[in-house]
């Protein structure tokens, strides 16, 4: 190959790599550019979150659907039966990160030899979203302050039921799911017996497999370890692809 021709390879690999950091880098910038009105550290490019579960895989977002047999999906933010009365999800999808999954699917082995089963509500909810229901609903009993983000964020918080898996039906259970109302309330004691011991089952199965309850919600449960995991902005859709 003569001289010419190596140059002008050169030339051409050269100016190609610098159209593509071109290309990259606009796309960065975009997915950085996502509302943020606090400032908060969040992942939202896909890129930030491959190089992150490269580095630790414990740090995927697993889809539970697929990694759960039998699991039960009621995404109600993928409805308008929920508490914004909106369509807030484009997508009816629960993902948690992997360490999270793994103890969820360990749970639903055990729930199902005594004929009962999972029902997820809601599971790993983009920050975006956050900002949504805390222009609905500013409480911060029941709806987390996009200020400091939400564990749901973190991939790292469920919101779940019981199922009877012979008819498919939810267990006997306090509320509604996002009853915003003291009846909600994990200690609250004005209820049926066979609810309270419904509910006190709950929480005890679910300490077992490293969850702990939320102090107003019955549904609502934290995976141990969830400060450790960052906050996200990445939408389903964008989890799907990668």
């Amino acid at each position: 190959m003569n001289v010419k021709v190596i140059f002008r390879n050169a030339f051409f690999g050269a100016l190609f790599l610098l159209f593509s950091i071109s290309c990259n880098s606009g796309n960065t910038n975009d997915c950085r550019n996502k509302p943020n009105p606090y400032k908060l550290p969040l992942i939202q490019c896909i890129s930030d979150y491959n190089s992150l579960v490269l580095q630790n895989p414990n740090m995927e977002l697993v889809d539970l659907e697929e990694y759960i047999p039998n699991i039960k999906l009621d995404i109600r933010y993928a409805t308008e039966n929920n508490f914004t009365g909106k369509i807030i999800y484009t997508t009816a999808k629960a993902y948690a990160r992997k360490p999270v999954a793994m103890a969820l699917k360990h749970l639903q082995d055990s729930l199902n030899k005594l004929g009962l089963g999972l029902k997820i509500y809601d599971a790993y909810r983009p920050y975006l979203a956050t900002l949504k229901f805390y222009e609905v609903y500013p409480d911060n009993n029941f709806v987390a302050n996009p200020k400091f983000g939400s564990r749901h964020n973190r991939g790292c918080a469920i919101d779940l039921t019981l199922i009877n898996l012979s008819t498919g039906n939810e267990i006997p259970i306090p509320t509604s799911f996002d009853d915003f109302t003291e009846k909600a309330h994990p200690d609250y004691p004005n209820l049926p017996d066979e609810v309270i011991n419904n509910r006190s089952f709950l929480f005890n199965i679910l300490s077992h497999f490293g969850f702990t309850h939320y102090l107003t919600e019955w549904w609502h449960f934290d995976y141990q370890g969830w400060e450790n995991y960052p906050l996200m902005d990445l939408s389903f859709e964008e989890l799907k692809k990668k």
